[in-house]
């Protein structure tokens, strides 16, 4: 049973039993649009006691607000009481609520198109608040007083751009007005519902224009400073496009479908930039960028409680977005390191988008996925051929020293140089033989020795916690 007949048969049963119930809401707007509703919801005069015993499985997620959730199989329907609404003192909640009629339940709802009642039994459409007039007119309006609807919920103000953008309609000028006077309470939102709706924004093809329609709102300047400041920071010749916000929009109008975490990291992936222009010299540089703009994602991860492994790919994917800057020239040890990272698939859709909203060709792109494919072929991270304890029967003391020539056995490895543990053995004597006899016994002055041979041969670093070894040109 899809939704869409799973809240068809919750109409029928109600109205079986004396209640009226209707579609109610978004999936009417969808409809009536020529869209394809994802969810159906139905709203009813039957209080949350008579809708339960009528169906075999429900959840009261919200029984206090007339909300019951009738299940079937996958199908899932909200069926909530029409009600009008008490004040509200905290932003989101109204302080109690009274079971009342359909016309009365259009009145206390957010916007006029997501204020329509269809009858699909009937076949009618039902507006008490010129709904039908806005869709057509393709607008979107608050009902009624729009300061008193988002004094409400101040959360409307945020879903009032995602509508606007996703479904290409305009604000009404009233809505809009009382929008900008009262952006500053977005910052009473928590961040969990602040996420929530983001999430919504950027997962959808309209993401740039969402957001800069909250920037000119002035709601993004309160969720996001950090993003709002890349307005106007000048990025020089080598980004014909413009400053840093131009350059994140056009990022993110490349991305087409994607997850949350490579849109948001796409969004954020420039924020250092603004903290550490340097203009001095006549040019633009942006040193450590990166680096700053990923302890900024941090923090914006924990203001909007992402969870910890979000948090970590958020902030790695931040860190290393320059990292393929000069990828043809990177040895395939650090490349074939960085793959190994488990958050390598968002860092190469960020890698992509970074580079169309530079204007530059993909061709970069499409070496690093080749790249990837071989190393998919031959295995994605293959068993070191030699291990500590063979150093150690190699003579070697313990101490850092293997740890750092164990890392330079795997490099070759991962370059092909070494095709078996014979040959990575024979290597690993010539290593420790070298160091020995340079400085003599003792662990420290072969550790030296082994450094000064690192430095000569510029050996790749993990690839997930310093940069890569091929130092990216600054930007």
């Amino acid at each position: 049973m899809t939704n869409r007949q799973l809240a068809i048969f919750i109409i029928r049963r109600l109205r079986a039993h004396g209640h009226e119930a209707l579609l109610a809401g978004g999936c009417v707007r969808d409809r009536l649009l020529g869209r394809r509703p994802k969810d159906y919801d139905v709203a009813t005069s039957a209080t949350p006691d008579e809708v339960r015993p009528l169906f075999r499985k429900t959840l009261a997620i919200g029984a206090q607000f007339g909300v019951v959730v009738v299940l079937s199989g996958k199908a899932r329907v909200e069926v909530a009481t029409f009600r009008s609404d008490e004040p509200y003192t905290d932003g989101r909640h109204p302080t109690a609520v009274r079971f009342t009629s359909a016309d009365q339940d259009a009145r206390r709802r957010d916007f006029t198109i997501n204020a329509l009642f269809y009858d699909p039994l009937r076949r009618r459409t039902l507006d008490y608040v010129g709904g039908l007039k806005d869709l057509r007119r393709g607008l979107v309006r608050a009902v009624g007083n729009a300061e008193e609807r988002f004094r409400e919920d101040h959360l409307r103000m945020l879903r009032a751009v995602r509508f606007s953008s996703r479904l290409g309609f305009p604000l009404h000028r009233d809505t809009a007005s009382a929008i900008r006077r009262l952006a500053p309470l977005i910052r009473r939102v928590s961040g969990e519902r602040l996420r929530d709706e983001l999430a919504l924004m950027l997962t959808d093809a309209s993401r740039a224009k969402a957001m800069e329609m909250a920037r000119r709102l002035g709601l993004l300047e309160r969720i996001l400073p950090e993003v709002t400041a890349m307005k106007g920071c000048k990025q020089g010749r080598v980004h014909p496009e413009g400053d840093a916000w131009r350059h994140t929009m056009l990022c993110l109008e490349s991305l087409g479908r994607t997850d949350v975490l490579t849109a948001l990291a796409t969004l954020l992936h420039d924020i250092g930039k603004p903290p550490t222009a340097d203009y001095s010299d006549g040019g633009v540089h942006f040193y450590g960028h990166p680096q700053v703009g990923a302890e900024m994602a941090r923090d914006i991860a924990a203001r909007l409680r992402l969870s910890a492994a979000q948090t970590d790919e958020l902030v790695w994917v931040v860190r290393h977005h320059l990292d393929f800057l000069h990828v043809r020239q990177m040895r395939q040890a650090t490349l074939k390191r960085i793959f190994q990272n488990p958050y390598f698939p968002t860092l190469a859709r960020v890698q992509r988008a970074d580079a169309l909203g530079s204007r530059c060709t993909l061709a970069d792109h499409r070496y690093i996925m080749r790249a990837y494919r071989r190393t998919l072929a031959e295995g994605l991270k293959p068993k070191p051929l030699v291990t500590g304890h063979d150093l150690l029967a190699l003579g070697m003391r313990p101490g850092p020293a293997v740890g750092r020539i164990l890392g330079e056995l795997y490099d070759r490895q991962l370059e092909g140089a070494l095709p078996s543990r014979r040959a990575a053995l024979a290597a690993a004597r010539r290593l420790v033989a070298a160091a020995d006899s340079a400085d003599g016994p003792g662990e420290q002055s072969g550790a030296s020795t082994f450094r000064r041979k690192q430095r000569q041969d510029a050996p790749a670093t993990d690839g997930q916690d310093a940069p890569a070894r091929v130092r990216p040109k600054k930007r």
